[in-house]
């Protein structure tokens, strides 16, 4: 018995069908500059003890708005407090979100029922939480149905220790982090207890069984931070971009989040014999298409 979700995928909007999307020139240009800044809004989470890695809403509809036509399908693979489902409806597209931790799945849920768009009831745009493994989307989704896939991925094992804060300044530095241990959950298919070679192998996994779902020349666009671990630096971009490029996807661009605007009360880190750059100031978003 199939377990296709029943859900719009085509475009609805009367652009071209050769156009990437229904931006216009000055929205393509804007989006051509290689740094993005973002900035939080009130219906951003932000409290870390609901999730502890968001991005900003901003951020999820720049990617969809770049990527797609209205009415077309959007996907996240790890949709943890659902940002981008809420960017989806925001921008009229369908939009289907996955996680294993089902505590984000009722996050989700809770912040599409807050959000109530007349636009959505007219074309049939649906936003979807499932809970269930990004392994098997597949099982929910055609083939050549996806028109986006846009995400950010549980950062390996950073998290997967007590918080120590070495990278704030002052009193800061004993917030309400300070000690803490805020993985996503304990479970043995979280990407967030891996170490980057397993977590490479499990990427790999995942986005391979994603492309067929992709339609052709369709984006991939994964945000992702380096993490620095045990006084080492650990490039877990670079293990992004060897598991999409050996899953068949085309690495198109690399776009630098600054997150300058947003960081404050940095302390020093490192100084004054170990330079390190700090990653809370910059992230990755790389963009990738199914060739």
């Amino acid at each position: 018995m199939s377990e296709f979700i029943d859900i719009n995928t085509e475009k609805i909007c009367d652009c071209n069908p050769k156009s990437l999307n229904c931006q216009t020139p000055k929205d393509w240009l804007n989006c051509q500059i290689g740094v993005w800044q973002f900035n939080y809004e009130k219906r951003d989470i932000r409290d870390k003890n609901l999730h502890p890695a968001t991005f900003p809403i901003s951020m999820a509809k720049r990617v969809i708005q770049l990527f797609s036509h209205k009415g077309e399908l959007i996907v996240d693979p790890f949709v943890g407090s659902g940002t981008t489902l809420v960017a989806a409806k925001d921008l009229v597209r369908n939009a289907v979100g996955f996680d294993i931790n089902s505590n984000y799945i009722s996050l989700c849920q809770e912040r599409l029922n807050q959000l109530t768009f007349e636009s959505d009831i007219i074309h049939n745009c649906k936003q979807i939480a499932i809970c269930d493994d990004a392994r098997n989307i597949n099982k929910y989704l055609k083939e050549g149905s996806i028109k986006c896939i846009f995400t950010s991925p549980p950062y390996a094992n950073i998290l997967n220790r007590k918080r120590t804060n070495k990278s704030r300044i002052g009193a800061a530095r004993k917030n309400e982090q300070f000690g803490k241990v805020e993985q996503y959950s304990q479970m043995p298919n979280d990407l967030g207890i891996l170490d980057s070679k397993e977590f490479e192998l499990a990427i790999f996994e995942i986005f391979n069984n994603l492309r067929p779902l992709l339609k052709t020349k369709g984006h991939c666009v994964i945000n992702i931070s380096d993490i620095w671990m045990d006084n080492k630096r650990i490039p877990l971009h670079i293990c992004i971009v060897n598991a999409l490029q050996k899953a068949g996807y085309e690495l198109r661009n690399t776009i630098i989040w600054d997150r300058t605007n947003i960081v404050n009360k940095i302390g020093i880190f490192g100084w004054p014999s170990n330079y390190i750059t700090m990653g809370t100031t910059f992230e990755y978003i790389l963009d990738f298409v199914k060739a």
